[in-house]
């Protein structure tokens, strides 16, 4: 079984800081990019972040200068560092991972994790 397991989602007031998490698990071989999104209600899901395994980023024009994302390699996660919230980044942010898994031909798979709210209060 794999499964992208998040936290740290909730809710803050605007200015506030939020750091997710997102660990994948299972028999996993290898894991290539890896990137939040999320999706705001009545909208469609946009791209956040995405860092691939080296640690190259991209981030959206709305969150640049304010949002880091980062992964750990070693324990198979990705972090997404939220500061100066606004109440625009109020959604359900998804993690995303590209894994090949242990037994598998080379060809790797997008996976998503089930979301977790994030709310910024003004």
């Amino acid at each position: 079984q794999v499964q992208l397991l998040e936290s740290g989602g909730g809710l803050v007031q605007a200015g506030g800081s939020l750091r997710l998490s997102c660990a994948a698990s299972g028999s996993i071989f290898s894991i290539d990019n890896m990137g939040w999104y999320r999706q705001a209600p009545g909208k469609q899901r946009e791209v956040v972040a995405v860092i691939t395994k080296s640690g190259t980023t991209t981030y959206a024009d709305s969150v640049k200068g304010r949002f880091t994302i980062s992964r750990d390699n070693a324990k198979n996660t990705v972090y997404l560092q939220m500061n100066s919230l606004k109440p625009e980044d109020t959604a359900v942010y998804y993690c995303n991972a590209d894994l090949l898994l242990v037994g598998s031909t080379i060809s790797y798979r997008a996976y998503w994790g089930q979301g977790t709210q994030v709310t910024v209060s003004s």
